[in-house]
């Protein structure tokens, strides 16, 4: 998917949350809106159409964002794109703070859905079909996206929502590693089966958004591999990540801005012993979080022997 920032136009922001609309959403749009002509009397309703489609992916994204934060997660940019939409989220590495953070989405569209639904019985009980067609097209064409919208991303293949609700369900039983590993591989199979499909229906669309999916299940493959091989590592008694409660790792993991050179942070109290530069944070290598190393400290007595047992060690 394309960065946070390049190639995309930030249009406002709401409650912290800035949103981005990336440059090839007016191309393709172009090309949506002529390739729907005809079927409204005005291509102005092919407009408000594809504006509607939209509307209902940018709410979408924002039950995302404020899923995440309600569990105390960061969430404060969404990118709106050809494919659809991005929310960066990160929300804490736990299960059910990641589901809840991923089904707040869809749920945005079984919200939209009864009232959509109630608008075009209405529109249908009031003969619009006859009298107001175009707006009767309307109704029923972004009734059918928003529940299109929710068929397609509770499709259980990664890293559709349903890929990641049923990740974020496996995680409580299989562990954050494992059940990431698993959700990548069916994602594979799930792609394989969305390819059959693009080239049975000659859709370029549905090759390119495959081809999307693919790089994004194949970096998720790739972090699983990761996630397992840091669950090996030994770890450090007395200290636990701020955000996801997770013990840090023994060994020189954490990387110097200044010098380049590999250091134990939590041995060096949070300075590189190469070229003495200090931080005033230290990186969560779990789960990206960065805070002072002093929030680290669960037990003060574990930490401070453990810091002591390495001088010790090394002199």
């Amino acid at each position: 998917m394309p960065s946070k920032a390049q190639g995309s136009i930030h249009l406002f922001r709401v409650k912290g949350i800035d949103l981005f609309l990336h440059w090839s959403w007016f191309v393709v749009a172009i090309f949506e809106i002529r390739g729907g002509m005809g079927t409204y009397s005005s291509v102005i309703w092919n407009v408000l159409e594809y504006l509607a489609l939209f509307l209902i992916v940018l709410l979408h994204e924002f039950g995302h964002a404020f899923a995440c934060r309600s569990v105390g997660g960061v969430a404060n940019r969404i990118l709106l794109w050809p494919f659809g939409g991005v929310a960066y989220v990160n929300p804490p590495q736990r299960p059910g703070a990641m589901l809840w953070s991923i089904a707040a989405g869809p749920l945005v569209n079984v919200v939209l859905f009864p009232l959509l639904l109630g608008v075009f019985l209405l529109a249908k009980a009031n003969g619009w079909s006859a009298s107001m067609h175009d707006e009767y097209v309307f109704v029923r064409t972004v009734l059918w996206i928003d529940l299109g919208l929710l068929i397609f991303n509770m499709m259980p293949v990664y890293p559709l929502d349903g890929g990641q609700i049923l990740r974020s369900l496996l995680w409580f039983v299989l562990g954050r590693g494992r059940s990431l590993m698993v959700a990548t591989i069916l994602g594979f199979v799930g792609i394989v089966g969305f390819f059959v499909l693009a080239a049975v229906q000659g859709s370029f669309w549905l090759a390119a958004i495959g081809v999307f999916m693919l790089l994004n299940c194949w970096g998720g493959l790739q972090h699983a591999r990761q996630l397992l091989k840091m669950a090996k590592l030994p770890r450090r008694p007395g200290y636990a990540c701020p955000s996801c409660r997770t013990a840090p790792p023994i060994g020189e993991f954490w990387g110097c801005r200044q010098c380049g050179k590999s250091f134990d942070t939590f041995e060096t109290r949070s300075v590189c012993p190469h070229c003495s530069a200090q931080y005033m944070v230290t990186t969560c290598l779990d789960c990206g979080v960065s805070r002072p190393q002093a929030e680290w400290v669960t037990d003060p007595v574990a930490a401070s022997g453990a810091v002591l047992g390495s001088s010790a060690a090394r002199s």
